[in-house]
Formats: C-alpha cells, structure tokens, sequence
C-alpha cells in the first residue's frame, strides 16, 4: 500500500522524534514538551503496548536493597554506587510529582531484604551503608525488623529481615495509563506498531524508518532513542545488554501475613503484595547467559526456581495457584549507570536502567532531553 499526498504532507514530518513508548520514551517525550511547547513531537512504539518492560516490570518503587548496595560497592566503588542511588532516589520522586501517587497505585509499605545464613554477614556493614547514605536522606535507611519477620510466616530458611522504610510499589499498568494519558494532553502525538527498523541522517535531518506494509519515513532535525533492553535490535555498540525478567503471580491469598516489597539474595529475586496476592520475579542469576535475550519466551529452569521459592519459603505450607506468568525486557550496562549520549550531533540515546527503571526513567528522560537540545 502506497501512502497518499495526505500522508506525506502532514503526518510524517516533526520538530522532535522519540523512539520508544515506555517509561523513559513517554517522559522524554514529556521533558521535550516542557522545553519546546510549540515543537511537533512524534512518538513511535513498536507495540500495541510498551514492548519492553515498562508494563511487564514488579512495579517496585525502590532504590536498591541492602545486599544488593554491598554488592556494587565491592565492585563498583562508593562514589559510583552513591550516584546510583542518588539518581534512582531523584528519579522516584520526579515520577511522584510528575503523575501523583494516586494515579500510578503508589503505596508505600516498606521494602525488605532477607537474609539466609549466607547473607547473615551483611548485618556487620549495616551501620557501614548507613552511614555512607546519611548525606543524601538525612536519616538511617536500613535497619533489623524482627516484628515482620515473626508474623510474616516465611520458611525457616529466612534468618534475618532488614527495613527500608523509604520504599514503596507502584501499578505498572496504572503508571504507563497515566504516563500516556498526560502526553496525549501535552500533544505529543503517539504511534503504536510502529516498529523502527532504521535512522539514517541526510543532511539536516533523521529519516526514521518505521517496517510495515507502507514502510513510512518520519523525518526531524533531532531524535531520542529510549528503548531501553530491545536497543540492540535498531542499534549496534550502544553498550546496552538485554537481560530477560521471569515473574510469576499467584491468586488472590485470603489472610496474607504482610505487605510490602521484598529482596532476597542481592536483589536477583524479588516479591510483593499486589491486594492478597504476591508477584515474585527473578532467578535470572541462574542462567545469566541464557536471559541475555529479547525473547519473551519463558523457561522452565527459572519458572521452576520462581515456585519452589514460592513454596518453600514466601508461603511454607500452603497450597497456592498461580494465575499469571510473563516476562518483560531489561536493559543494563556493565558499569551499572544509565547511557545517556549524543549517538551523532542530532541522535540522542537514553537508556539503561539496570532493572530500576520505574526509579530512573524519570531521571534519565530529563537528562536525555536536556542533551538533545543542547
């Protein structure tokens, strides 16, 4: 099918394109808006819904759990690990004051870590991460709760259970909903199923490719990138690596002993309430290699993983059914720190949220604006 005169001479031109209609793409798109409020912005999804993990995540509102803190700094160093959080603290609350809590199901309950006997040693640093936090909250962060642990019914493998108070969960599809609503207000114009297969830049503009049975070209003078985990499949080199999230979530759990989100072994697992029933994701430690993938499938190694911890220590004893499983996309870098880059002099990339993009979606999106018209 050809396109019509209509077509070419009104639609397929813009000021601003954003490539990527997930948490990082909308408030990009967003942050343009805010920059140039007269400016034609044009938004391409390749999905009827976000592709990637923007509405398929946990819906964790958190900034890292105790273990998982330890962990990179041991690898990483402190000054990178406390930019990290400091950006995934700044992001949260830009997304909160962005959308308000109402409309995303903002709740906050607390995050928790737990420790099994491998983890126990944790408890010596905590004083130690505390401290190193004290200038960015004011306040201690973590800290032993042995209430929660007694009533929460966890298996015997659980030994200790630490507190974040400052961390809560979101509605993943209550926050896309918003997210989109807004932009539609804001005239940013929204095109799902419009999966991009190629940018080429021809003098002063992007000709953005979009693969169908028309094969559109939008064209504008300068052009975000923000798809995050599925980046590889338009771009080479970009630093970005997909990385598979399994999660499964039960049916609704009359008499649920807790509430909350939670992190077990350095954050590659984790659960939450969703009403009275739990959501629990991970396991792709266990098998890194095979989770570095764009495929939605699911695999029985990590589903199998999901359910015995299900069984064998969030709910001991108890006769549960699972309702619902899905996957989603993630992208992360090796230094654990978003991308945020000029690609060419009129391309800017954004992305790169290392699991934590309902935190830093908000603070990558401005940076990412902010770079493209500079």
């Amino acid at each position: 099918m050809q396109l019509s005169f209509w077509e070419h001479d009104a639609m397929l031109d813009a000021d601003l394109i954003v490539i990527g209609g997930g948490i990082i793409g909308l408030q990009t798109a967003l942050e343009l808006r805010e920059r140039r409020p007269q400016d034609r912005i044009v938004l391409l999804e390749r999905g009827l819904l976000p592709s990637g993990a923007s509405s398929r995540n946990a819906g964790f509102a958190c900034f890292g759990s105790l273990t998982e803190i330890l962990s990179d700094l041991d690898a990483l160093g402190d000054a990178a690990v406390l930019t990290m959080v400091e950006r995934r603290w700044r992001g949260l609350s830009r997304l909160r004051q962005r959308l308000g809590d109402d409309e995303i199901g903002y709740e906050t309950f607390g995050g928790f870590d737990l420790l099994f006997d491998s983890h126990l040693e944790a408890l010596q640093r905590l004083d130690e991460v505390n401290r190193k936090l004290q200038p960015l909250f004011g306040r201690a962060v973590f800290s032993v709760d042995t209430g929660t642990l007694a009533a929460s019914g966890f298996g015997p493998r659980v030994k200790a259970l630490v507190k974040n108070p400052l961390e809560g969960q979101v509605h993943s599809g209550k926050l896309m909903r918003a997210l989109a609503k807004l932009a539609a207000a804001r005239g940013i114009e929204i095109h799902t199923g419009a999966q991009v297969d190629a940018l080429e830049e021809n003098g002063g503009e992007v000709r953005v490719r979009v693969k169908g049975e028309r094969n559109a070209v939008f064209r504008a003078p300068r052009v975000a990138v923000c798809t995050n985990g599925i980046t590889g499949e338009l771009l080479c080199d970009t630093g970005i690596v997909p990385a598979r999230g399994q999660i499964l979530v039960t049916e609704p759990i009359a008499g649920l002993p807790w509430q909350g989100t939670y992190h077990l072994d350095q954050g590659f697992y984790y659960f939450r309430n969703v009403g009275e029933r739990v959501l629990l994701g991970g396991g792709r430690h266990l098998a890194l290699d095979a989770e570095a993938t764009t495929d939605m499938a699911l695999s029985d190694t990590i589903q199998g993983a999901l359910e015995r911890l299900l069984h064998d220590t969030i709910l001991p004893g108890r006769e549960v059914r699972i309702e619902h499983r899905w996957s989603g996309v993630m992208g992360f870098a090796a230094d654990k720190q978003p991308i945020v880059r000029m690609l060419s002099g009129r391309v800017a990339l954004g992305f790169g949220c290392n699991g934590m993009g309902v935190a830093l979606g908000a603070e990558i999106a401005a940076q990412t604006a902010e770079l493209l018209l500079a």
